[in-house]
């Protein structure tokens, strides 16, 4: 079925996606796309210390890098490694973004054991940041800079403790630039896209203002891309 597309009073796109019919199709992951994105990772942001492996994956395998806090980077960096192996459906004039792998952002106190993930509070980024990378593949679209995604219509919280109720697709502001692409060929360049938590009215100010009018704000907000749940709404 075919996605519903209105506008909103901005003139920005609304999509609205109905989950499809179909089997489950597994994927046990791509070793030519784990071993660059690895290698990538490790050559841009550090060591990687953990990769939090998916057991059971439909569509796309999703493994999470972890690179831990340090001096230079005093903050914890999870990126996506498998959301890549498949294009996603981009429009005619996007076809160099057709591939893409997300970045999370949390504070180096942010607990990333597994007996703390069976909390909500704690896994909340984390199962958004997976959710994230299948989505395009899903449902048979993409995600690209500044795209918004909220957690259901009208956006409702993430989890109890926060206000946190979507998330904008933006180039990381905390990486060199060379980490923002990587050329496996000619014919497949991987972009690396952050997730930044948003709140539901910092979304409908795009929807109502568009994309500039947010950024504005959260740059006047002082909005950082490590993770708060606790922070302001930058639309009020």
């Amino acid at each position: 079925m075919a996605p519903r597309i209105d506008r909103s009073e901005g003139g920005i796109p609304i999509v609205q996606y109905e989950a499809r019919e179909r089997a489950f199709e597994p994927d046990f992951g791509d070793p030519e796309t784990i071993e660059a994105v690895s290698a990538h990772v490790e050559r841009h942001l550090g060591r990687i210390g953990v990769v939090f492996h998916e057991i059971v994956s439909d569509l796309v395998h999703i493994d999470l890098l972890h690179v831990p806090p340090t001096r230079e980077r005093p903050f914890h960096t999870l990126v996506t490694c498998g959301m890549s192996t498949r294009p996603m459906n981009v429009p005619e004039d996007a076809e160099e973004l057709r591939y893409a792998e997300l970045m999370l952002s949390l504070p180096p106190d942010w607990p990333l054991d597994q007996q703390a993930w069976r909390h909500e509070e704690h896994y909340w980024p984390i199962r958004w940041l997976k959710i994230l990378a299948r989505f395009p593949h899903e449902y048979e679209t993409w995600l690209g800079p500044w795209h918004t995604v909220p957690n259901g219509d009208p956006p409702e919280p993430c989890a109890s403790g926060t206000e946190l109720s979507g998330f904008l697709i933006a180039p990381s502001t905390t990486v060199p630039d060379a980490f923002h692409t990587l050329e496996i060929s000619p014919e497949r360049r991987i972009q690396f896209y952050a997730i930044v938590p948003l709140h539901a009215d910092e979304m409908d100010l795009k929807l109502r203002h568009g994309t500039e009018a947010l950024l504005q704000a959260l740059n006047r907000a002082a909005v950082e891309e490590v993770v708060d749940p606790k922070r302001s709404s930058a639309a009020r």
